[in-house]
């Protein structure tokens, strides 16, 4: 009698379980993953994706890139000064947006490209993709990704 009753509690725990959370019947593992970009870019800038997976969720989302002395691209003033001399889009936009679809949807399925971001849109969803993958297997080692550029 009490394994019948186990079993339907976790039965009805799945059911319950939101479905975000689950990718083909198998849910996310807690704790921290990371996927990065195997080379730098151009302009010398490596992005990554770092996700914190609590009870089986996603409850934070980092998108950001660093250079070779591990400088944070959202921290850097002249950069940020010269884009948005240029255009309203910069990094500190668009990198949020991405991580704020991403963290709402639970995943990258949700995820839409905002118009002047499109190369690091296809660079987010590369790196999105591989730390899922790396949630549902539990591996804790950061995911390395290679990413063509295509004339940065």
């Amino acid at each position: 009698m009490k394994f019948k009753i186990i079993i339907s509690i976790f039965c009805l725990s799945l059911l319950v379980l939101p479905s975000s959370c689950r990718r083909n019947g198998n849910t996310l593992k807690d704790g921290y993953y990371t996927a990065i970009e195997e080379a730098f870019d151009s302009n010398g800038w490596k992005e990554f994706v770092t996700i914190r997976v609590s009870d089986g969720k996603i409850d934070l989302v980092e998108y950001d890139a660093f250079n070779e002395s591990g400088f944070l691209r959202s921290w850097d003033s002249d950069f940020i000064r010269s884009m948005k001399s240029t255009t309203a889009l910069y990094p500190n936009v668009y990198t949020r947006y991405y991580s704020m679809q991403f963290l709402e949807a639970q995943g990258i399925e949700g995820v839409d490209a905002i118009s002047g971001a499109s190369k690091s849109y296809r660079i987010f969803m590369a790196l999105g993709k591989a730390v899922l993958e790396q949630a549902l297997a539990g591996e804790n080692k950061n995911a390395v990704v290679g990413i063509a550029h295509d004339e940065d």
